[in-house]
């Protein structure tokens, strides 16, 4: 016997063309082959079948698997049949030499295909040795058939294995777990048909306890329907133990190449799959975006009109209320606002970086709801959040002011409206008619103290129109009883200024029929009224109303009452001088023994009533030092609200600054993983929300100051609007700094790069990024490409390729390349991502090569919920050729990618 293994080992160590060796056969068949005829006669009819299913393609066949292939001629036909591959020309001769050189031909190419041929020569095959025949014949059935099959990674039997195990999963009572006893029921080989052709089977009618049924059932379908010839006898496999596990093997992988082509369209559908999930995933994200996005602008759009509204209250208190709404707003309406703003930034970025990585075009959100519209609308809520707090305070004061003026008005008045009552009757008395020469001029004299004394009201008749006036000007809501108690007061001293001059004129003429004139008190009246005049003056300013804002103010005010009370030894001297006027008079009439007729002609003063108003300016100048040391503290007070407001802001103002500044550094830095990165972000996170109570604390020392009605504090040069602003901003640029990491961390996990790579993308990066500002301009993106290797050098192939990458990284042509872009570039340049193409080919698969697809075909092929959202979202076909309900796979695969990648 000629050992064939080793007359041609040069084919024993690789394949043709540099290609793995192919696995070494087991010998297991010739160990056991002939241990069980039963196996003997089940490989016999199976490996007959099997070689004929090639051979009837040469129009010829064989009876007797080792009778008919002892010439070589049929064994060498049927290796160009299933290799497609010519062998050398065979040599016709009937003789012994002839056979064994023809069946060296058929064993030198199965040696060729790298199959490593154990104790199989060409003289067993020549004598008809069925042992070594049906091992020559499993042999080509390894290679040829069984040999490429491949599922996930693994091979040959196993791939086998996987691939029934895979496609019978569905069905009740099969469990494929091998190639023997696992198919004797025929439930597998009825599930492996049903699975791909289910019209041809009715598997629910199938019965495990009638094997016989089920095998018979199974054959003759596969025979008729899908040209697979009958390998195998129902009735060998149930009354074997164990069936023959390669004839088993030979049969099971006829149905695999028979549904090869399904196969295919299962790796497409698992594609498309693939790819809508994505997508799905996407829009999902957009719907969340733009009902987001909704309900802000909504809540911007309402809540403007509330902030524009200047329409003005009448009092303090409404006005204190609008205010106290106002800070309810601050503290708690907008502050869940701000946050849900920076989320939707969040969310917005996180969905175009998953859109990106999916080959995705970017997300347009509907019109005005752009990131971009949204901090437009935001913008403008906080121009007139700014503007209606300054309005309220401006009102505030405005109020406060007329409420202080009305009262002015009021004590004015009331004091005017006292002095003038009953002038009105004593001007228009005749008295004069029958009076002597004497009381003529005791009534002229007095008519003459009554002018001074009126002159002096002149003044205060002027503050009175004048505060009328202002409080016209300044809008207050009870203008009108002012407007009538001013007019009244007006038109009464015009009256009396008349009856005054009337008066005059008829003492005038009557004073020249008369002679003689006492003076005697003339000297007192005189006085009397200036002085008079001057306590008046000083009880009206002791009670005058004041409103301060600052010390300073105060003080000025405790200044000038200290220069009034130092004036008031002078004014004791001058009471004192007129009352001994007074006196004097007294002391004359005693002397002279004259007898005094009522008071004083020429005056109504008496020295009682000068005294009485002495007496009540000295009371008053007490009560006005406790009213001026009271306002003192409370001016005292309010420099310690605004200390305590300062202490509190200056150490709170450049904490925030601080921790803006340090997060920048942080952004730029690499120190462990990105998850150590995003780790240290959110350990730093939480420290800068556990630092809110000071905010708060804050924000209750601005609430003491706003009620308080302290408008200034010299003591620090933060404002609480400043605060807010930058501990929002703190909180806003955080959160993106987080996210940042987030995509990175999304960018790296769903490109494959490694984190080494990253470390060297973020150091090159940052290496060039001179300013820390997270962007590299065009000559330092160039210096960057370079130092990873790329030619853009300065030559007109480098300025090429330099504007190629510019196009991509910066599409918009600001001159900048942010860091986010880089990675984005250099994820691509160095990772595989699916393609429009290949999605396109998939459907084409799934289709049969059609150029358009059926619901029918697309609810077969994938899974129901995505097989919908197909159907639901692909536009009929247009194309000639077409069956009703086509549709256009390319339009779909279109709006998935952009028009750009297809």
């Amino acid at each position: 016997m000629v050992d064939y293994h080793a007359t041609n080992n040069q084919h024993q160590q690789s394949a043709p063309g540099g290609g793995q060796p192919y696995m070494e056969q087991p010998d297991e068949w010739d160990r056991d082959l002939l241990l069980d005829p039963a196996w003997e006669r089940q490989q016999r009819k199976t490996f007959t079948a099997w070689c004929n299913s090639h051979l009837r393609k040469s129009g010829t066949q064989i009876n007797n698997i080792e009778e008919d292939f002892r010439d070589g001629l049929k064994l060498m036909l049927l290796l160009e049949v299933i290799s497609g591959e010519r062998l050398p020309k065979p040599e016709r001769g009937k003789m012994r030499v002839h056979k064994i050189n023809n069946v060296n031909k058929a064993l030198d190419f199965i040696a060729s295909k790298g199959v490593k041929l154990v104790s199989i020569g060409a003289e067993e095959i020549v004598d008809g040795n069925a042992k070594m025949t049906l091992g020559m014949i499993w042999t080509i059935i390894l290679r040829f058939a069984i040999q490429d099959i491949s599922v996930e990674e693994t091979s040959a039997k196993e791939g086998l294995l996987l691939w029934c195990q895979r496609k019978t999963a569905p069905y009740k009572n099969v469990n494929v777990q091998n190639f023997h006893i696992s198919w004797k029921d025929g439930l597998a080989f009825n599930a492996l048909i049903h699975r791909h052709r289910p019209e041809l089977i009715d598997y629910d009618k199938l019965r495990k306890d009638d094997p016989i049924t089920n095998l018979n059932n199974a054959f003759e379908v596969a025979e008729k329907y899908l040209d697979i010839p009958k390998m195998l006898d129902a009735e060998d496999i149930v009354g074997t133990v164990r069936p023959d596990e390669k004839a088993i093997m030979t049969y099971v992988s006829s149905f695999y190449h028979a549904f090869s082509g399904a196969q295919k369209a299962e790796t497409a559908a698992n594609r498309i799959c693939k790819v809508l999930a994505v997508n799905q995933e996407n829009e999902n994200l957009m719907e969340d975006y733009e009902k987001l996005a909704s309900d802000l602008l909504e809540w911007i759009r309402a809540t403007i009109p509330w902030l524009e509204n200047r329409a003005p209250e009448k009092t303090m208190q409404e006005m204190q209320v609008k205010l106290e709404d106002f800070r309810g707003y601050r503290r708690v309406h907008k502050p869940p606002k701000v946050q849900e703003k920076c989320q939707l930034e969040i969310n917005f970025n996180t969905l175009q970086t998953k859109l990106r990585l999916s080959n995705r075009p970017a997300f347009m959100p509907s019109e005005g709801r752009m990131v971009s519209d949204i901090n437009n609308s935001w913008h403008s809520l906080e121009h007139a959040e700014k503007g209606y707090e300054e309005w309220l305070l401006n009102e505030i004061r405005r109020l406060e002011r007329l409420d202080h003026l009305a009262e002015k008005f009021r004590q004015k008045a009331t004091i005017h409206e006292a002095w003038t009552e009953g002038n009105e009757a004593i001007l228009t008395k005749k008295d004069y008619e029958t009076a002597t020469l004497s009381d003529i001029k005791a009534l002229l004299r007095k008519h003459e103290a009554f002018e001074s004394d009126l002159a002096a009201h002149q003044d205060r008749v002027e503050q009175i129109a004048a505060i009328a006036q202002e409080l016209n000007e300044l809008d207050y809501y009870d203008s009108p009883s002012v407007n009538a108690r001013c007019e009244k007061i007006c038109n009464q001293w015009d009256v009396l200024g008349s009856l005054t001059q009337s008066r005059r004129e008829a003492l005038e003429r009557t004073e020249k029929q008369l002679e003689s004139i006492d003076e005697l008190y003339l000297e007192y009246a005189k006085r009397a009224a200036p002085f008079n005049n001057w306590m008046e003056g000083a009880m009206e300013d002791l009670q005058d109303m004041f409103i301060v804002h600052n010390i300073d103010e105060i003080q000025g005010l405790l200044s000038a009452h200290e220069q009034f009370k130092a004036t008031l030894s002078d004014a004791d001297k001058e009471r004192e001088s007129i009352q001994a006027i007074q006196s004097e008079v007294q002391k004359i009439a005693e002397y002279n023994s004259i007898k005094l007729t009522g008071g004083n002609p020429y005056t109504t003063i008496t020295p009682q009533a000068i005294n009485a108003k002495w007496n009540k300016v000295q009371q008053l100048v007490p009560q006005r030092d406790r009213a001026l040391q009271e306002e003192l503290a409370r001016q005292q007070s309010n420099d310690q609200l605004r200390r305590q407001f300062a202490n509190h802001a200056n150490v709170v103002g450049p904490w925030i600054q601080n921790k803006m500044e340090e997060i920048g550094r942080i952004s730029i830095e690499m120190h462990g993983t990105l998850e150590d990165q995003l780790n240290h972000l959110k350990q730093y996170e939480r420290s800068i929300i556990e630092y809110k109570p000071n905010i708060d604390q804050l924000e209750g020392d601005h609430q003491l100051i706003q009620e308080a009605l302290i408008f200034d504090n010299k003591d620090t040069s933060y404002s609480m609007e400043h605060l807010r602003v930058g501990w929002e901003q703190l909180l806003t640029t955080i959160a993106r700094t987080i996210n940042e990491i987030e995509n990175q961390i999304l960018t790296r996990d769903a490109k494959g790069i490694s984190q080494e790579q990253l470390h060297e993308f973020r150091a090159s990066f940052n290496h060039f990024d001179k300013d820390h500002s997270g962007a590299l301009g065009q000559e330092e993106f160039k210096a960057c490409l370079i130092s990873l290797g790329y030619n853009v050098e300065n030559t007109k192939q480098g300025d090429a390729e330099f504007a190629r990458i510019m196009s991509v990284v910066d599409p918009n042509s600001s001159g900048v390349v942010t860091f986010q872009a880089f990675i984005d570039f250099m994820s691509k340049e160095t990772t595989d991502t699916d393609t429009a193409d290949q999605v396109v080919a998939s459907f084409k698969v799934l289709a049969g090569d059609k150029n358009f697809i059926t619901a029918a075909e697309l609810r077969r092929e994938l899974p129901p919920d995505q097989a919908e959202y197909c159907i639901s979202r692909m536009a009929p076909y247009q194309g000639p050729d077409t069956i009703p309900g086509a549709l256009d796979y390319m339009s779909f695969s279109t709006a998935l990618y952009g028009e750009s990648d297809l």
